[in-house]
Order: structure tokens, then C-alpha cells, then sequence
């Protein structure tokens, strides 16, 4: 199917799975305000195709680069409220990858540097090839990760390894990242997509309802109490008994054949 025409972004779908690209590999697909708001438009586009699209690949274009930062040449001249924009507009972005209720993978190519690590924390997992870089350099640069950093860093490899990969600028290797757990999956560079199409596959053979409230679940559950979060999950799964694809998951087990939800 087609989808809109963006600037800095590329969107296509095949066989169920979307590939949003990053498209500015001059600029090594750094993030301006332009291209944050390109990524929002064209997440809705992906919310509103449920049908078309059961996963969604995040990459960058070309074989250096995810995403290296934020565009520095934009930021350098802004004033306090112009830098309050900026960052409204990056995490307003970054949460329509949140509240997707398609399952995200940042395939990340090379570069995950700044804003580009915080659109990768953003995504369900992250699968990295071996050249991947990361890192958070703002410090280095007079400032603070202003597109979730310090947040979803922090919730992924934990208090300590955020804050000293923040304070001390360090960019990290992707064994590294794999080892403190920011990557999920590490692979060698020539495998990356297939990598992020296979697991795509395995996600999209299960009930697209239960995977969209499964990653409800854990995300709202995540920061909370384990007794509320626990109630909160004990809601969710009872409401899947109320859809079709339940009765068709539990039916087919019991037959021994495969299932084939309708995401109803």
C-alpha cells in the first residue's frame, strides 16, 4: 500500500511489517524539528493502518548512521523557549512510538548517538548490528539528554550505568550495550533486517490484541507498586476473554492447528 510522502522520513509496509526510515544520511539522519515532526505524522499513519501494519521497523538510512543526534546547527542559536519546543516536540513524537499498539524494533545500523539512542529506548526492543554505536554526549555540549534520556535510560539499564554514561559522554560499543541490556539482540551488520523481520514474524503469528495490551501492561505496570501493577494486569487479561481471538487461540490449541486471529 502507499502512504504518504515525507522529507526526512520513508514509510512502507510489506507482508504486515513497516519500516519507518530516518532519511537524511548527509546529516548521518540527525533529528531537526522537521524530521521529529515527520516521525509523529508518520507514526499516526501507522496507528490508523492496524491492518496493514502488525510491526513496526524503526532504522536509519544508510550504513553509517541510525540516528547520530539531534541537529546541533538547529540548536546552537535557540533561546530557553525555543529549546522547551524542541524537546516538547521530540518527546511528543517519540510517545506516539510508545502508544503505538503495534510492536516497535529499532534496528539500529550504526550511530545511536543522543536523540538517536533516546528514539531507540523509545521502541518495544532494540536490535543492534555489531558496527552500532551509543551514547549520550550532551553534556559534552553545555547541556542535558533532552528527549527522554535520562528517563528511558535510565529504565533500561538501571540508575548508575545511565548516569555515568551521561556524565561522562562516553560512547559505547554495541557488546556493551548488549552486555548492560540497552540492546536486546546483537547481530552482524549484514544480518540486522532479516534479524528484525524474523522476530517481527513471531510476533505478527499471535492475537494483535494481546500483544497491544501485553505491552500496555507492562508499560503501565513498570513504574508502579508490583500490588497495583499486579491488579492492573489481572484487568487486562480477563478483558481478552471478552474477544474472538481468544475463543480462536484457546480453540486451536485444543484442536492442535494453527490459529488465525482477526484482531477482534
Amino acid at each position: 500500500m502507499s502512504f504518504n510522502s515525507y522529507d526526512n522520513v520513508l514509510l512502507e509496509a510489506e507482508d504486515g511489517i513497516g519500516t519507518l526510515t530516518i532519511n537524511r544520511p548527509k546529516v548521518l539522519n540527525a533529528l531537526n524539528s522537521e524530521t521529529l515532526q515527520d516521525i509523529g505524522d508518520a507514526l499516526r499513519e501507522v496507528k490508523a493502518h492496524q491492518d496493514d501494519i502488525k510491526v513496526l521497523l524503526i532504522t536509519g538510512a544508510g550504513p553509517r548512521s541510525f540516528v547520530a543526534g539531534a541537529d546541533i546547527t538547529q540548536m546552537r542559536d535557540m533561546n530557553t523557549l525555543q529549546a522547551l519546543e524542541l524537546s516538547k516536540l521530540a518527546h511528543k513524537s517519540f510517545g506516539e512510538i510508545e502508544d503505538l499498539p503495534q510492536f516497535t524494533i529499532a534496528a539500529v545500523n550504526g550511530f545511536a548517538l543522543g536523540g538517536g539512542c533516546e528514539l531507540a529506548s523509545s521502541c518495544d526492543m532494540r536490535i543492534g548490528s555489531a558496527k552500532a554505536k551509543f551514547g549520550q554526549p550532551e553534556v559534552g555540549l553545555g547541556i542535558i539528554p533532552g528527549f527522554g534520556g535520562t528517563q528511558r535510560l535510565t529504565r533500561l539499564v538501571g540508575r548508575g550505568k545511565a548516569k555515568e554514561m551521561i556524565a561522562t559522554s562516553t560512547m559505547i560499543s554495541a557488546d556493551e550495550a548488549y552486555r548492560i541490556g540497552l540492546l536486546d539482540e546483537l547481530v552482524e551488520p549484514e544480518e540486522l533486517m532479516n534479524k528484525a523481520r524474523e522476530i517481527a514474524k513471531q510476533v505478527m503469528k499471535n492475537g494483535p490484541i494481546a500483544v497491544a495490551l501485553a505491552k500496555y501492561s507492562v508499560d503501565r505496570g513498570a513504574d508502579l507498586p508490583l500490588d497495583v501493577a499486579i491488579d492492573i494486569e489481572s484487568q487486562i487479561w480477563a478483558e481478552t476473554f471478552a474477544t474472538k481471538d481468544q475463543t480462536e487461540g484457546m480453540s486451536a490449541f485444543v484442536d492442535k492447528r494453527d490459529a488465525k486471529f482477526s484482531g477482534k
